[in-house]
């Protein structure tokens, strides 16, 4: 067992004290976003090890046991090698569904990268969601669900179950022109939702496309202490050039009202809360967090599957979110790369006179993390002040998410930005994968940002190169 697991770590793992610094390291691979901390003994590489499994672990619907003869026994369909391998604790089932989005928590993070959106008006959703809403608030301040279709389109599902609706992308593009005259193309989304499984959404939906964000360094953002974010707000406050606000988000797991840092608005504050949410919403697998099957109440067909399952809730034990919880606390951002290179540090100058810095906040300082004591304590680089901002009506959904409204969105850690097109086959930024590079990335930002992307719209050929340079070193 021992010998097996070593043969799935394969990894060498080499990591600086200040992550996301400027650290020469070897080549970069595709396998750039899954280093981990080095493990402490040899209980936590095997933790880690079996964490990676479950990340990358492709979960099946349930239904009849063929070992059992009779009876439904949905749990056996998708965890029955993890529990007889000693990888589930306390067990539970592990049926995908009743009605899901992939297969895979890999399946949205792509190599613990971010997700790609469809290609064209025929390419179905890969790796992203649509979100949903209606106007008002749920129980805890957060959206309100649609009493039809929940949070989320689901647009799969088990057999027997309908799938909620089908999702499409139709994108229009423009071209922009620069101050040198340089052309950039730049598309937006058009979403169309076809074939809702229970009547119509209505025209009061709010709808809000999402691709997976990556996984790696979130462990580190974890362990930056909240008045360290918190004091962040209060100068960018007294300059009066942005305004980044904290969300407030409810802690299911301490029952109050926490600050928000994870999540494309900030609107979950914790790692551990953050990936029991995917479960349930994403593969549609409970927890502890999150007891309650997702089957909203006009969805009956749902309600019986999960009826008849007859199995213990919730689906994922204890033990199997502790364990892809402390995986991915420990996966480490990328280290930089070229730092010393002339034109990377006219870049880099360049990022600072432009005002980006002003949100992408180059360094932020961590205390200790109660799970690994070995993330906190140091200065890490993730570009990112953690805050909302508004980033105007080109990218507006429209959709408030707790005290975020529906023009903001929590600044993106820009660590392991310039990796993105050799991990991703499509590579793919902003919110919902509009932006085909960073130099459209940074084109579409309005609002707050306005007068830092209308400074790169006026820069010299040599600083726009050395900008984009500086980017693809992070």
């Amino acid at each position: 067992m021992r010998r097996t697991l070593h043969a799935l770590l394969g990894l060498s793992v080499a990591l600086s004290a200040t992550a996301g610094g400027a650290v020469q390291a070897a080549a970069p691979t595709r396998a750039a976003f899954d280093q981990t901390l080095p493990p402490t003994d040899e209980a936590q590489r095997v933790q880690f090890t079996i964490g990676r499994i479950l990340f990358n672990h492709v979960w099946t619907p349930g239904g009849p046991d063929p070992e059992a003869g009779t009876g439904v026994g949905r749990a056996q369909a998708g965890g029955r090698a993890l529990v007889q391998n000693g990888f589930a604790g306390e067990g539970g089932f592990h049926g995908l569904g009743p009605t899901y989005n992939r297969l895979s928590c890999a399946a949205c993070h792509i190599k613990n990268g971010r997700g790609e959106p469809p290609q064209g008006p025929d390419d179905a959703l890969r790796a992203m969601l649509v979100r949903l809403s209606v106007p008002g608030e749920d129980a805890h301040g957060g959206p309100k669900p649609h009493p039809a279709y929940g949070d989320q389109i689901n647009d799969q599902s088990v057999p027997g179950v309908p799938a909620e609706a089908r999702v499409f992308f139709m994108w229009h593009e423009r071209m922009e022109r620069l101050a040198d005259g340089t052309e950039v193309p730049l598309r937006a989304p058009e979403i169309r939702i076809t074939d809702p499984a229970f009547g119509p959404l209505g025209g009061d939906v709010m709808v809000s496309p999402r691709m997976g964000p990556p996984v790696f360094g979130l462990g580190l953002l974890e362990a930056v202490p909240e008045r360290v974010i918190l004091a962040l707000a209060e100068a960018q406050a007294r300059e009066g050039v942005v305004a980044g606000q904290p969300n407030h988000v409810w802690d299911h797991e301490a029952g109050v009202e926490a600050l928000g840092r994870f999540g494309l608005k900030a609107n979950q504050p914790t790692v551990r809360q953050q990936i029991a949410g995917a479960f349930v919403g994403d593969l549609g697998i409970t927890t502890r967090l999150y007891p309650q099957p997702n089957c909203p109440e006009a969805q009956d067909a749902c309600a019986v599957y999960v009826a008849e399952g007859e199995g213990p809730q919730p689906e994922l034990s204890e033990a199997m979110l502790d364990t892809i919880h402390l995986y991915t606390l420990a996966l480490q951002p990328p280290p930089r790369r070229n730092a010393d290179d002339p034109a990377v540090r006219r870049g880099e100058a360049v990022f600072a006179e432009a005002g980006c810095a002003r949100c992408h906040a180059p360094s932020l300082e961590t205390a200790g993390h109660p799970r690994l004591p070995s993330l906190g304590g140091g200065t890490i680089h993730p570009y990112s002040d953690l805050l909302l901002h508004d980033l105007g009506d080109g990218l507006a959904d429209g959709r408030p998410d707790h005290r975020a409204g529906g023009r903001q969105w929590r600044t993106a850690p820009l660590w392991g930005l310039g990796l993105v097109p050799l991990i991703a086959d499509h590579p793919a930024y902003l919110h919902d994968g509009r932006a085909r590079s960073p130099l459209e990335a940074v084109l579409w930002h309005g609002g707050e940002a306005q007068g830092s992307a209308d400074a790169v719209r006026a820069l010299p050929t040599t600083d726009r190169a050395a900008l984009l340079a500086f980017l693809a070193s992070l």
